[in-house]
């Protein structure tokens, strides 16, 4: 089954930039991404809401402590989800860095086999992919067994939305806004326990602070 949230995304485009605006960058370098933010509250979430980290082992479900993310990177005919080990207890520069070097591997010399590279045919405990950069808005992602969930983020766009400041005067406001749909396997993940691992998401993703702790 499939659960979707739309996401305001202002309050972690501020702690992105506020983040790569203290790291000394070079050109080559685009510092710590959107996706790298999201993969983070995705680890977050797992750590509030663990039933979620886990598998269906045929005759009993296996829960993980461990929060192993397969991140869809490529495109077209040359799609990839190399796991990034770790992610609840790693920092976010670390995962970036991760994320980056697993880029650099599938964008490398034509012929060459990223499966062959380490980490890039392992399963991990549950699956991201975005899609925005196609303009898709949302979309329900295939579950990878033996894992129970798998994210899918839509593209990042403005929307007006009703403004939620008190001492505003305006009813609405602009503000930077995503959808994120998760599918769940029901046999390990409930509709109770899929709707509060996006409602943990969808709290971390909006108080961005918690990712730093």
């Amino acid at each position: 089954y499939y659960l979707s949230i739309d996401l305001s995304l202002d309050s972690l485009m501020e702690l992105r930039s506020s983040l790569n605006s203290t790291m000394k960058l070079d050109e080559t370098d685009g510092g710590i991404s959107v996706n790298d933010l999201l993969m983070k509250a995705a680890a977050a979430a797992m750590k509030t809401v663990p039933a979620a980290n886990a598998s269906w082992m045929e005759n009993f479900i296996r829960v993980y402590d461990s929060v192993d993310i397969n991140v869809v990177v490529g495109n077209g005919s040359s799609l990839y989800a190399p796991v990034i080990r770790d992610a609840g207890r790693r920092g976010l520069k670390a995962l970036s860095d991760d994320v980056a070097a697993a880029t650099v591997v599938v964008e490398g010399e034509e012929g060459s086999d990223p499966t062959t590279v380490p980490g890039f045919g392992d399963v991990g405990t549950f699956t991201m992919v975005n899609l925005g950069m196609f303009g898709v808005k949302s979309a329900a992602p295939i579950i990878r067994e033996p894992q129970a969930c798998a994210l899918a983020l839509g593209v990042i766009e403005n929307r007006i939305v009703p403004n939620d400041d008190a001492e505003s005067e305006e009813i609405y406001k602009e503000s930077v806004m995503m959808t994120a749909t998760l599918s769940c396997d029901h046999r390990v993940v409930d509709g109770a326990v899929g709707a509060q691992w996006l409602s943990a998401f969808k709290n971390h993703v909006e108080n961005p602070v918690t990712l730093l702790l």
